[in-house]
């Protein structure tokens, strides 16, 4: 099987829990790092997936990178490649699908529920599971683009989740590890102080470190093992 093509956008925010699950199904992968000027590839026909990683900025800002990654959206969308993203690599997927992105009402960081969606596209995706605690860290949200079916949702944000034949758009971090919870949360010591000190509604889904490091094992072992079902679902449509 062809390479699963993985964009990375932050040096912190690399795949997780994800290559874990690839290198156990010995589904080959590789890394292409936005952060430090890796070039785009030219052809996209040889890669079986293409997944797309979280990052601290908007898809809005006018960064060099975004529209030729956004073509690259569009063209796996055409070939057939099924896409998988991530909080901004869900973002990017609905821009390039035409939906809009906006800022949340509310900022989301630390660990709370998200609920699946009643409906036959999200059993596929999560089989019996109902709710379960996720990863977040986001102030934006997405529209659903034309065709997309939602399948998440939490109290915070309702565009959790969706699902457009193949390709899957999350806004939570299903890819998480102990050693990225406890990185992220020592590179945004400024945000968690800056949510902290601020009344404003904005911050009101922000945990502090203390709450979000609480039983953090436990959190990512139970965390991997809907991701787990999350991307066996998913790998069942990469290409040959």
């Amino acid at each position: 099987m062809k390479p699963v093509l993985i964009f990375r956008h932050a040096a912190t925010e690399g795949p997780g829990y994800f290559t874990h699950f690839l290198d156990e199904h010995h589904i080959a992968w590789q890394l292409i790092k936005i952060d430090e000027g890796d070039p785009l590839p030219s052809a996209l026909q040889d890669f079986s997936g293409v997944v797309l990683m979280g990052g601290p900025m908007s898809v809005n800002d006018d960064l060099p990178w975004i529209a030729p990654l956004l073509q690259i959206i569009r063209e796996a969308d055409l070939f057939g490649i099924p896409l998988l993203g991530h909080c901004l690599g869900a973002q990017l997927i609905s821009k390039a699908f035409d939906a809009t992105v906006t800022v949340n009402a509310v900022k989301e960081i630390g660990w709370s529920q998200v609920q699946v969606s009643q409906n036959e596209v999200a059993r596929s995706w999560f089989g019996e599971l109902e709710v379960f605690n996720s990863f977040h860290w986001h102030g934006e949200t997405f529209d659903l683009p034309l065709g997309a079916v939602h399948i998440l949702a939490s109290p915070n944000c309702h565009n959790q989740a969706y699902a457009i034949g193949k390709h899957l758009a999350l806004q939570c971090h299903i890819e998480m590890t102990v050693p990225m919870v406890l990185s992220w949360c020592e590179n945004g010591v400024a945000e968690l102080a800056q949510a902290a000190a601020s009344n404003a509604p904005f911050y009101a889904g922000v945990q502090q470190a203390d709450d979000i490091l609480e039983n953090l094992p436990l959190h990512c072992f139970f965390l991997n093992k809907v991701a787990r079902q999350v991307y066996t679902r998913w790998i069942e449509g990469l290409q040959d």
